[in-house]
């Protein structure tokens, strides 16, 4: 037999068992990362998203996809047992709302509709920013969240040159103040500017948002924003955090 066809005995003496050894190697390593990938799912961008996941490599762009996705964005809250209730399509025209999700179990006064990737936000940001802070800084979970609405179907700040503001599509919502269990009140409006527990909570829970949400908008931001934090998923995939 040729040389060049025979398995050498000093491995990796020929071209031939060079490209064996890399085949066999590639192949233990596609396995071998299969395996790992199954086993954390929230690094492998095929696997389906579930909220209950930690964070992931693939976590950013799973939830980025499903924006303009409502059927999508509500089979991951089928997934990770989130309550939620979906409403007809209502609207027309630039205010036409063909994703209005209403997440019933968050402590949300009176929980307004908004799209499937404005409620998974707000899901995330109560159970891993916002009660976590409020354990911290104020010793209390938070029992309600007080807001001003998320639809309106206006254009930004009233004008009628200026683009239209994701509230017209219920794609936003501005959350006003908390209530703790055992009966703290946190207002944006009377507490950002103190330096007190109260102000802290507020700012931790500023800050933590910008991870949930593509514009996160405060009092730092303008006058218009004195008394609230804005919210939304435009299809900015950078977040605004201001």
């Amino acid at each position: 037999m040729n040389d060049r066809f025979r398995i050498s005995r000093r491995i990796g003496k020929f071209a031939g068992d060079r490209r064996v050894i890399m085949l066999l190697l590639a192949i233990g390593l596609l396995v071998a990362g299969r395996a790992w990938l199954a086993e954390h799912p929230e690094h492998n961008p095929w696997a389906p998203l579930d909220l209950d996941d930690p964070p992931g490599w693939a976590t950013e762009g799973k939830l980025l996809a499903l924006k303009g996705d409502p059927a999508e964005c509500r089979a991951v809250l089928d997934r990770s047992d989130v309550t939620y209730r979906a409403l007809e399509a209502a609207g027309e025209g630039q205010c036409a709302r063909p994703d209005r999700t209403v997440m019933a179990a968050l402590p949300l006064a009176d929980p307004p509709a908004t799209t499937c990737p404005v409620g998974i936000g707000l899901h995330l940001w109560m159970r891993d920013v916002v009660q976590p802070a409020a354990m911290r800084h104020l010793g209390s979970e938070i029992a309600q969240v007080d807001h001003l609405g998320a639809y309106s179907c206006r254009r930004m700040y009233g004008s009628p040159d200026a683009p239209w503001s994701e509230h017209a599509t219920g794609n936003a919502i501005d959350i006003a103040g908390f209530e703790t269990e055992d009966g703290q009140r946190i207002s944006v409006l009377a507490d950002w500017a103190d330096e007190g527990a109260k102000a802290r909570f507020l700012r931790d829970v500023r800050d933590g948002s910008c991870q949930m949400f593509a514009t996160v908008l405060s009092p730092d931001y303008n006058e218009a924003h004195r008394d609230h934090f804005h919210f939304d998923q435009s299809e900015r995939y950078r977040s605004v955090c201001r």
